[in-house]
C-alpha cells in the first residue's frame, strides 16, 4: 500500500494527470464552439497542410520528415498543432539565446594547437581529418593527456570516489539521471565534506532523467546543503509539451585535470548493487591532463547559461592551473554534440569511424534506431570486408524499443555485418572500436534522440592504450553473447506488421 500511494503521488503521475487535464479542457473548448467548429477544422486542416510543405521544405534527416508527415496527413485536423508542439527538435528561444551568449564568453578560450593537427597528419591523413572536424566543432585534440577505461560501473565507482576526494578546488558534475542509493549516496557524502573544506561543487541534473527518482526541486536541498545546483530543462507540463532537448551528458570534472565520461549515470543499477534487467553492462572513461578542457568548456557553458550567479573569469579552471605533468598517451579529444546547431556531430563521428576502418569494427549500443546513412555505413563496411559487429541488449529495458531495435537485424545480416546480444542482460555502453586504433566511449546511443535532440558528449581516442582495452572488453563481451542469425531475424505476420509501424515513426521515440 506504502508503495501504490508513493508511485500515486510520484512527480511523473501528477504531470502525467495535468497532461490529461490540459487535453479535456481543449476538447471541452473545441466542442464548446460547436457553432464555429467547421471554421475551426477548416484552419486546422489548413494549418497542417502548411506545417506539411514547411517540414517537406526543411533542412532535415528524411526519416524525421517523413515520420511527422505520416500522423498530418492521417489526422490533418490536429496533426499540425502536435508538429508545432511536440515535433520542433530545437531547443526553445529561450533555451538557445542563454547557451549560445554563454558559449560566446567561453568557447574564445579553447584552442587547437596547430602542431598536434600536424603530427597527427604526418601519422594517419584520415584520422587528422576526423580531428580536424571535432575540432572546427570547437572540441581540440590534444596530446599531452592520459585515457583509463573502465568495463564496467563497479569497477569505475571506486575510482571516482577516490578522485572525487583528492579534490581541493572545484568539482564539476553532469549527469542525465541521479537516483538516492549506495552509488549516489556515496558520492554525495564526499561533496558534503568538499563544501565544508571550502571546494567548489556545482552539480546539474536533468529534470526528465531525474523526474521518478528524485523529489520534486532536488536542486533546493543540494543548495541548502552547499552544493550549487541546477536542475537542467524542468518539466513545466501546463505550459508546454516540448520537452524534447534532454541533457543525456555524464560528465565529471575534478580541479580542471581530471575527467570522467561514458555511459554511467548515478544510480545502483550502474554499479549492480541492485538487478534491473539482469547484470548492468556499461562503461566509463577517465582523461587526465589537457583534454579535460572540453569537457570543463562543456560543463561551464551549460552552467552559466542557467544559474543566476556567471563566472566572470574561466582561465581559472584551465587544467594547467592546479596541476603540473607531461601525459603522453596518444591523441585524446572529449567532444559534445548539441541541438543549438544543424551539426550532429555524435552521428558524423560514428561514420567517419566505420567508413575509415579496414579491417574491424566493434559496437556496444543499448539501442540500434538508425537512419539510412548508418545503415549504409554499417553495410558498406561489411561489403568490403570489415569485420563488423554491434552488441545490443540480451535482456532489454524497454520491450517496444528492443523490438523496433530487431527491426534492423535482417538488413544488416543479410549484408554480412554481425549481431550479438549480450545474454547476462543489458548493455548501456556507447562504444566504437576500429582496427586497433580508433576508439568513442561516451553517451551517445545510436538512435534519433541521442543523435539529433540529445546534449550528449563522447570521448575519441588515437593509438592510446585505453584502445586495447575497449577492444578487449568488446571480445569478451562478445564471447558472453548470443550471435542473432538471419532465420532468428524473420518474425511472424503481426510482428512484423507492428516493427514495420514502429520503423515509421521510429524518429519519433
Amino acid at each position: 500500500m506504502k508503495k501504490l500511494m508513493k508511485i500515486l503521488l510520484s512527480r511523473l503521475v501528477l504531470v502525467g494527470v495535468l497532461i490529461i487535464l490540459q487535453i479535456i479542457w481543449l476538447l471541452i473548448l473545441f466542442f464548446h464552439l460547436g457553432n464555429y467548429s467547421v471554421y475551426i477544422r477548416t484552419f486546422l486542416t489548413v494549418l497542417s497542410i502548411i506545417v506539411a510543405l514547411w517540414i517537406i521544405n526543411k533542412k532535415d534527416n528524411p526519416a524525421y520528415k517523413l515520420a511527422w508527415i505520416v500522423p498530418i496527413l492521417l489526422l490533418p485536423i490536429l496533426g499540425g498543432m502536435m508538429y508545432l508542439a511536440l515535433g520542433n527538435k530545437n531547443p526553445t528561444r529561450g533555451m538557445r539565446r542563454r547557451l549560445e551568449h554563454s558559449k560566446s564568453k567561453i568557447w574564445p578560450l579553447v584552442h587547437q594547437d596547430e602542431e598536434v593537427i600536424f603530427a597527427l597528419e604526418n601519422r594517419n591523413i584520415n584520422v587528422a581529418g576526423q580531428a580536424k572536424y571535432l575540432s572546427r566543432c570547437g572540441f581540440p585534440i590534444y596530446e599531452n593527456s592520459t585515457a583509463r577505461y573502465f568495463e564496467s560501473g563497479e569497477a569505475c565507482y571506486p575510482v571516482m570516489l577516490e578522485e572525487l576526494k583528492k579534490a581541493k578546488h572545484y568539482i564539476f558534475m553532469e549527469y542525465f539521471i541521479v537516483a538516492d542509493g549506495t552509488m549516489w549516496n556515496g558520492i554525495l557524502e564526499i561533496l558534503k565534506e568538499k563544501v565544508k573544506e571550502g571546494v567548489d561543487v556545482r552539480f546539474i541534473y536533468d529534470d526528465v532523467g531525474c523526474v521518478t527518482r528524485l523529489p520534486y526541486h532536488y536542486y533546493k536541498q543540494m543548495e541548502a546543503e552547499g552544493i550549487k545546483c541546477i536542475a537542467f530543462n524542468p518539466f513545466i507540463p501546463v505550459f508546454s509539451l516540448a520537452m524534447n532537448n534532454r541533457d543525456h551528458r555524464k560528465i565529471l570534472v575534478i580541479d580542471g585535470h581530471t575527467g570522467f565520461s561514458g555511459g554511467i549515470n548515478l544510480a545502483d543499477e550502474y554499479i549492480n548493487t541492485i538487478e534491473r534487467f539482469g547484470y548492468w553492462k556499461d562503461t566509463a572513461i577517465m582523461v587526465r591532463g589537457e583534454a579535460v578542457w572540453n569537457f570543463t568548456a562543456m560543463f561551464l557553458q551549460t552552467w552559466n547559461a542557467f544559474y543566476p550567479k556567471k563566472d566572470q573569469d574561466f582561465s581559472i579552471y584551465k587544467p594547467n592551473v592546479h596541476i603540473q605533468g607531461n601525459y603522453q598517451d596518444g591523441f585524446i579529444q572529449p567532444y559534445g554534440d548539441s541541438p543549438l546547431d544543424d551539426e550532429v556531430v555524435g552521428e558524423s563521428t560514428y561514420l567517419n569511424i566505420i567508413n575509415q576502418a579496414s579491417r574491424y569494427v566493434y559496437i556496444f549500443t543499448p539501442y540500434l534506431i538508425i537512419d539510412n546513412e548508418m545503415m549504409t555505413a554499417l553495410c558498406m563496411a561489411a561489403k568490403r570486408g570489415v569485420d563488423v559487429r554491434i552488441v545490443t541488449p540480451g535482456i532489454p529495458d524497454k520491450k517496444m524499443i528492443f523490438m523496433l531495435t530487431q527491426s534492423y537485424y535482417e538488413q544488416l545480416l543479410e549484408n554480412g555485418v554481425r549481431i550479438y546480444e549480450y545474454t547476462p542482460g543489458f548493455i548501456h555502453a556507447k562504444n566504437f572500436v576500429a582496427d586497433d586504433i580508433i576508439a568513442t566511449v561516451g553517451s551517445i546511443n545510436l538512435d534519433f534522440r541521442s543523435l539529433y535532440l540529445h546534449f550528449e558528449c563522447g570521448v575519441y581516442m588515437y593509438r592510446t592504450r585505453a584502445i586495447m582495452d575497449v577492444k578487449k572488453d568488446a571480445i569478451d563481451t562478445i564471447r558472453e553473447s548470443r550471435e542473432i542469425m538471419l532465420p532468428d531475424t524473420r518474425p511472424g505476420f503481426f510482428k512484423g506488421l507492428f516493427q514495420a509501424v514502429l520503423r515509421v515513426f521510429a524518429p519519433l521515440l
